[in-house]
């Protein structure tokens, strides 16, 4: 996936979850949208180098979205919606080689209790149901998900093993969007009911894929697959 050209500067603040304040190189003093409703623990700190994409939409409100930070030497795409996004082009073009043999690939179909599933995935004689999660989180030696409390993903949990007792396909697919290279774990000291509702549900059939983003300043790809401590 191709980014917008992108704009560098260094962050000054992240506030109300959804805003933060730059200061861009040629020292303009902006605010951008934030797509990322998570602590975003380990991926931002004060005065990280930033990049952000301009948009000249007069319906939006803030015409700049932050799209990449950067924690030591390792570059870290922040924008939650892009994991979708790049998913659906490796699965495409057969670098997420497991979910291969399909006919027909739909995004955001609804399902389960009220929800939407990320990709669903059919042929003639078989659906595969496909969670997406984005993992921007670090911890010591591992990258892990969640980096908050999400009620709504333990939901989904428990929504893709209703798809497996149906007789389905149901697939729980994290995508590493930075650029360390660590195995990949559940973060149970941060969510302990999202930990046990996985250790569930892949025992009743849930398959788990982990893979890793390739970012640089200009795209971001799916790369390769990811063991899982």
């Amino acid at each position: 996936m191709q980014f917008p050209n992108l704009i560098k500067g260094n962050l000054t603040k992240r506030y109300k979850r959804f805003l933060a304040d730059i200061i861009l190189e040629d020292g303009q003093e902006i605010t951008a949208h934030v797509p990322n409703s998570g602590a975003m623990t380990s991926c931002i700190e004060e005065n990280c180098p930033v990049w952000v994409s301009f948009h000249d939409n007069p319906k939006r409100k803030l015409k700049y979205t932050l799209e990449l930070t950067k924690m030591g030497e390792h570059l870290i795409c922040t924008n939650t919606g892009v994991a979708n996004k790049i998913a659906i082009e490796a699965i495409e073009n057969g670098t997420i080689k497991e979910l291969q043999g399909y006919t027909s690939l739909k995004p955001e179909q609804k399902y389960g209790q009220n929800s939407r599933i990320d990709i669903l995935l059919e042929n003639e004689n078989k659906k595969c149901y496909v969670e997406i999660k984005s993992v921007s989180l670090k911890l010591e030696d591992s990258l892990a998900f969640p980096d908050a409390v999400t009620t709504r993903g333990t939901k989904h949990l428990n929504e893709l093993r209703d798809m497996v007792k149906e007789g389905h396909r149901a697939v729980m697919l994290y995508i590493i969007q930075r650029t360390d290279k660590a195995n990949f774990r559940i973060a149970n000291e941060i969510d302990k009911k999202y930990y046990e509702a996985f250790k569930e549900v892949t025992k009743e059939g849930v398959e788990v894929l982990v893979y890793q983003s390739n970012i640089n300043h200009q795209e971001i790809n799916i790369d390769n697959k990811v063991e899982m401590n």
